[in-house]
């Protein structure tokens, strides 16, 4: 009986390179594509797929959520998320949220095969690293978001300042003195591990891209 993959990228470089690489090593595989998230729907409505090999940013596609939308179509397909993004920072957020597996496109031909197989006779793909995370992330109860540390008022400054309001700017709009924009600025900063402006901006669009 053949292993059913889906690959949804919508590089076809991607795409074909990703399928002779397990075909080669991999016996059985029947491999089909989708470029789009809603093209994906569509296809795992019609086809019983084993595997999933998801990128993250595909046209349509609604980041964490698509592994939620996917699994309520079809619970028990197993989905190895698949991104250029670093997995130190996003990796955790979809293991999270549902995901079997996380792998960076730079990964080795050997580690492609190995994260597929893996999922095939274990039905997960964990790193190391990501195993680390995890323990880390349960042991010391932090959340997946750092932001999620952020109080109401300090996630209503930080969308202010990433939106490129000043301290003056903020003040107006939130009416509350400078002083404690200031006030909530610091402690922004101290949750986070920051130190500056572009940290902040930099770490948001990680965090909610």
């Amino acid at each position: 009986m053949s292993y059913k993959i889906l690959i949804v990228d919508d590089h076809l470089v991607v795409k074909t390179g990703v399928s002779i690489i397990l075909k080669s090593e991999i016996d059985n595989l029947d491999i089909q594509y989708t470029s789009t998230f809603s093209e994906t729907l569509e296809k795992v409505k019609l086809f019983k797929y084993n595997l999933i090999v998801l990128d993250i940013n595909i046209p349509g596609g609604k980041n964490v959520e698509m592994i939620a939308e996917i699994k309520t179509i079809v619970p028990e397909v197993k989905i190895l998320m698949f991104s250029a993004h670093e997995e130190e920072f996003y990796a955790l957020r979809y293991i999270h949220a549902g995901a079997d597996g996380y792998l960076n496109k730079l990964s080795s031909e050997e580690k492609i095969v190995e994260a597929v197989k893996s999922i095939m006779s274990s039905g997960k793909f964990l790193t190391d690293a990501l195993i680390n995370q995890l323990n880390y992330s349960k042991l010391n109860n932090e959340p997946v978001n750092p932001f999620d540390k952020l109080s109401n008022r300090e996630n209503e400054i930080t969308n202010l300042l990433v939106r490129g309001e000043g301290n003056l700017e903020i003040s107006n709009i939130l009416g509350i003195q400078m002083s404690t924009v200031s006030t909530y600025k610091n402690r922004i900063f101290e949750k986070l591990k920051i130190n500056n402006l572009v940290e902040l901006i930099e770490k948001f669009h990680m965090y909610n891209a």
